[in-house]
């Protein structure tokens, strides 16, 4: 969740090219007369694309200079994007969030087709279908994804008389939404203390689960307030929150706060979180995560690489994309930074996730986390993931919309049917 502008450039002169597509740990053949080119790389957040990382495809690729962007927010970048492409003037590689990806759609013409029969199988079945627009072109490469599972602060499961060790508290949190809810009202009953941080986060990974939650895929009509499933998540959230909630707004600075003091016991928690909690709580000794995930598996975050038609380096940047979204690469990148991988064979290869889980800066995740199996624990959660969420145009007001409903609840200014009556007269006003 790094926010901060960074530009580098990495340069190395020289004659020569080879194919990046290739097994990249060692130096590949090159070919004479070569053209020089500098391709520009830009991203936001922290994809894990260190400087060696990018020296290394120079140092296979010496004809090549890339230079690599990084905008101060993900809505920056948003905003460049869609305000440059068909125009002119993005970099020849450009990242995209997952949910920006309804919006991409619209405008594929001025995206390159990525689709290579060396990639196809790369990426879980989903992140491709996201990524594929209507005439099967595949417009973007998968980079990392969100799976998610429960982080816990084990010294109060204990202090509660509950379970800390991890299996066994997948054992205690397997099943459904009422299970995790009804476990959180044990541990209420018994400490006194809140079970979850707050309403809004938990909110986002049961609607996650939902296909087609706020719009109609075909015709793009937005149906949240007519949709059953988002007025039972709704209502069922709402009904536990006054007990077991610690009414707390992620990114708020008494969220951050909560981290360090034992505010609340659990939280829901994609692989990215990881760094969020250690880096807000350096100081705590007693996290963990468990390999459970209410409902079975939820995803929440990730990212992909596009190369710009207009651009004029197409072709060079697209072996460049490929060569960052290849197993080998995005490996290093979650041991850089945290980022999950989403191709197949670097979520099958445990030793490898487990080995990038414990390295990287002191306290790695694993030392941090008390767990050495994180890597096989978040490829579990991957594999359990069922449903890309549709989300549309209207989707990030809708969603505003909601998430505000569920803060007037859980601060207590209306009760549940007040506040869901107001969500239903803004939703009605959007579009």
């Amino acid at each position: 969740m790094a926010a901060g502008a960074t530009v580098f450039a990495l340069t190395l002169a020289a004659c020569g090219s080879s194919d990046p597509a290739d097994d990249t740990t060692e130096a590949t053949e090159t070919t004479e007369n070569t053209e020089p080119v500098t391709l520009t790389v830009a991203t936001f957040n922290n994809f894990g694309y260190t400087e060696e990382l990018l020296q290394e495809y120079m140092d296979l690729n010496p004809h090549v200079t890339v230079v690599h962007n990084v905008a101060a927010t993900s809505n920056d970048a948003r905003t460049n994007y869609f305000a440059k492409l068909g125009a002119g003037g993005l970099a020849d590689i450009e990242a995209i969030e997952v949910d920006w990806m309804p919006e991409v759609m619209q405008y594929t013409d001025f995206l390159a087709d990525l689709t290579d029969p060396e990639v196809e199988g790369r990426w879980l079945d989903w992140k491709t279908a996201a990524a594929t627009d209507p005439d099967g072109r595949l417009i973007a490469y998968g980079t990392d994804i969100g799976p998610e599972a429960v982080c816990y602060d084990a010294a109060l499961l204990e202090a509660a008389g509950m379970p800390s060790d991890p299996d066994e508290v997948a054992a205690l949190l397997e099943g459904d939404w009422d299970t995790y809810f009804e476990v959180g009202q044990d541990y209420v009953d018994a400490t006194g203390k809140a079970w979850f941080d707050g309403a809004g986060g938990t909110y986002q990974g049961m609607i996650n689960q939902v296909e087609a939650a706020y719009e109609n895929p075909e015709t793009g009509e937005i149906i949240a307030t007519e949709n059953p499933e988002v007025k039972a998540i709704f209502d069922q959230l709402t009904a536990v929150t006054p007990e077991i909630s610690a009414h707390l707004s992620q990114w708020s600075d008494d969220w951050f706060a909560g981290l360090a003091t034992g505010t609340y016991a659990t939280m829901l928690c994609p692989g990215w979180m990881l760094g969020v909690i250690k880096g807000a709580a350096p100081d705590t000794t007693t996290w963990n995560v468990a390999d459970v995930f209410p409902g079975g598996g939820g995803n929440w975050g990730g990212s992909y690489l596009t190369v710009p038609e207009a651009g004029d380096n197409v072709d060079a940047a697209k072996a460049l994309a490929n060569w960052l979204t290849a197993p080998e690469q995005q490996l290093k990148a979650l041991a850089a930074a945290g980022t999950f991988p989403s191709q197949n064979s670097a979520l099958e290869d445990e030793a490898a996730l487990n080995a990038a889980m414990a390295s990287g800066e002191a306290p790695t995740n694993a030392e941090f986390f008390n767990n050495d199996s994180l890597g096989t624990i978040f490829s579990n959660r991957a594999n359990a993931i069922e449903v890309s969420p549709f989300k549309g145009e209207f989707y990030f007001q809708v969603n505003d919309a909601m998430q505000n409903a569920l803060t007037r609840v859980e601060d207590g200014s209306q009760d549940p049917t007040t506040s869901w009556n107001q969500f239903v007269t803004e939703v009605e006003g959007i579009g």
